[in-house]
């Protein structure tokens, strides 16, 4: 008896001891994969995730609970047979079978295809090109290229002009290929990070902009004076020393229907000055584009882009200006030193063109109010000239004079039979503008009012508008849908940019949407209350969307990414960048956009980079080589997505 339990006994004790062996292996085993898993987490070098989650708590919830095993999978039955189904949406939005296939048209197919958004995504990485690694980029030696504004400071393309009583000396003369810029545009010395908006509007550091040539010749006028290391803007004008804000009362005055941030949305000043004009129209719902050129006093512009103003260099010489046909509801000279009658009006012709039927000519210079001789001969030439096109005065008091533009064609036609100016061609497309030479002859109104019937601020942000139909694109009945979606789209993106990399707080002001579409990053910064302006630009290798950018009552301009942007250094806070690479690396290089773009960012400003990953990881190369911090983001759809966010600062 003794030995039976005995030799049980240790029988027992040898089978606890192999289980616990082996519990001990399971559980060891375990231990090791769960560390394994983590650590190839928490080390992996992917990229962030910037997921932007619409699951509600509920349906959380129910996830969590619903942790049973899945039930069995169903047996297999036969495959359904796949009814195949074509038709086209017909005028009423109904699907029909009633349509004929035409001829297939390789160049609509391609036209398709080049203008999607990421002409890149889906394709392979493995047929991507080995890249040589990219160097440090090195400071540019020169200081005096602190200011340089590659296509209006090329000195060697300037020499061999033959002529330039237009003010071609002041146009674009781009560096020739092979020549551009390949290196970083120094900063002063002192620089600091700009002063924030809205106390930018009045003061802004003198270090960031030292040049007093305006303080001298401009002090007097209430421009622009120095306060021991700040220079101050006291809102004068040549014209309006008492103040942009007394002077605007005063045309609000003189005509009511100027209601200004209602009908009146975007406004040109031309000949700015340091922008003051454009400056308090801000508070009264306007945006106003300063224009003026790189001449004597050629840092007006760089004052008021530091202001945190809506600015560029341009000038009316030889060429269209670089906005589209009915961009602006009101154009303002106020002793902008311009002749608007030389070489028979086309400069005031010009205006003209950019002007939206039914808009504004608002003048104030010396002809309209002094009676010498020789200005009351050019206040003589302007009515005559603007009589010939047909716009109306409105109202001239004190040195002020307003003129309106007609709704549409009809003054024209019943002019005398030769009156000249006459009018273009129906075949001029007068949104054609990227080196193209200003017309002596008058834009015609197209013929169905598109352009004249914009509603008012703000629901022409949104509302689509009738020039949608008339751009160049393949799409007819869908436009309106693209449309609408292009908005919903950038209201995603910027709700995230606005939780996640907290936009609101980084004293954002002057914004460059580089590749804006039908300007829907622009109009989402609005409406999510983010305090800045953007310039829209459209690209010319895509389709010319600015009509539509102005009749949503944004700003924008024409531009070729292979070339430098007219714009001074350290101007811009952000700029946006969605598929530009993807479309451009084919006829630009990449390297010299992106220190294009290092030009124009101010130290401290950031750029949201979203493009194909083949493309970002090349971006992100010369981005960390130019000194800019950069971090990766997954999009919405996940670390497998074909798209990448890159998000760059350039530190001070």
């Amino acid at each position: 008896m003794k030995s039976i339990f005995t030799n049980s006994s240790s029988s027992s004790t040898t089978d606890i001891i192999r289980n616990l062996s082996t519990f001990l292996k399971i559980t060891t085993f375990s231990l090791l994969s769960l560390s394994l898993f983590f650590a190839l987490n928490h080390f992996s070098p992917s990229s962030h995730s910037l997921f932007f989650s619409t699951t509600t708590p509920i349906a959380m919830s129910i996830a969590a609970v619903n942790v049973s095993d899945p039930p069995p999978p169903p047996e297999s039955s036969p495959p359904v047979a796949v009814v195949e189904r074509t038709g086209i949406v017909d005028e009423n939005g109904v699907m029909t079978e009633d349509f004929v296939i035409g001829e297939w048209d390789p160049a609509a197919i391609e036209s398709v295809v080049v203008n999607l958004s990421y002409p890149e995504g889906g394709k392979s990485d493995r047929k991507r090109k080995v890249r040589v690694p990219v160097e440090k980029y090195k400071v540019c030696d020169d200081e005096s290229m602190r200011d340089y504004v590659p296509c209006l400071d090329n000195l060697e393309a300037l020499s061999r002009l033959k002529f330039a009583d237009r003010g071609e000396k002041y146009e674009r003369h781009c560096p020739e290929k092979g020549r551009s810029l390949n290196c970083l545009v120094p900063r002063p010395k002192r620089y600091k990070l700009p002063i924030p908006w809205p106390k930018s509007r009045d003061e802004v550091w003198f270090d960031n902009v030292p040049h007093t040539r305006l303080v001298e010749d401009k002090g007097g006028q209430n421009w622009i004076s120095i306060k021991k290391d700040k220079f101050i803007f006291p809102g004068g004008g040549t014209q309006f020393i008492h103040g942009a804000d007394h002077y605007l009362e005063q045309i609000t005055k003189m005509v009511p229907d100027i209601s200004f941030g209602q009908h009146i949305r975007v406004a040109l000043d031309v000949g700015c000055g340091v922008a003051s004009f454009g400056a308090f129209l801000l508070e009264r719902n306007v945006t106003t584009l300063s224009i003026a050129p790189k001449d004597v006093h050629e840092n007006q512009i760089q004052f008021a882009l530091e202001r945190g103003v809506p600015a560029m260099v341009a000038v009316f010489a030889t060429r269209r200006l670089l906005y589209p046909s009915q961009a602006f509801d009101l154009i303002h000279c106020s002793r902008c030193r311009i002749n608007w009658t030389l070489h028979d009006g086309i400069w005031l012709l010009e205006v003209n063109r950019m002007l939206r039927a039914g808009g504004y000519f608002v003048w104030a210079a010396q002809p309209v109010y002094k009676h010498e001789d020789n200005l009351q001969e050019q206040w003589k030439e302007m009515e005559d000239l603007i009589g010939r096109l047909c716009w109306e005065l409105v109202k001239k008091e004190g040195y002020i004079a307003v003129w309106r533009k007609p709704l549409n064609n009809s003054c024209y036609f019943s002019r005398d039979p030769g009156t000249q100016p006459l009018l273009c061609d129906p075949n001029d497309d007068p949104d054609d503008v990227w080196y193209v030479r200003q017309k002596a002859c008058i834009t015609r109104l197209p013929k169905n009012g598109y352009g004249a019937n914009v509603t008012a601020w703000p629901e022409r942000l949104h509302y689509p508008p009738d020039r949608l139909l008339s751009l160049k694109m393949d799409a007819y009945m869908s436009r309106k849908d693209i449309y609408k979606t292009e908005s919903k789209y950038w209201n995603d993106i910027v709700n995230g940019y606005v939780v996640v990399f907290h936009l609101k707080k980084l004293n954002i002001r002057n914004v460059m949407d580089m590749r804006a579409g039908y300007g829907g990053f622009a109009a989402a910064l609005h409406d999510f209350q983010v305090d800045c302006w953007v310039m829209n630009v459209v690209p010319v290798s895509g389709i010319n969307t600015l009509p539509v950018i102005y009749d949503r009552g944004l700003i924008g301009v024409m531009h070729d990414w292979c070339e430098p942007f007219d714009t001074y250094p350290r101007t811009y806070d952000l700029l946006n960048a969605a598929g530009l690479f993807s479309v451009e690396h084919k006829r630009c290089n990449i390297s010299t956009i992106m220190l294009e773009m290092d030009r124009i960012l101010r130290p401290g400003g950031r750029a949201y980079i979203r493009d194909t990953n083949s493309i970002i990881d090349e971006v992100k190369e010369i981005a960390d080589a130019m000194g800019w911090v950069t971090l990766l983001f997954d999009i919405g759809e996940g670390p497998h997505a074909s798209l990448k966010l890159l998000n760059c600062e350039k530190r001070l």
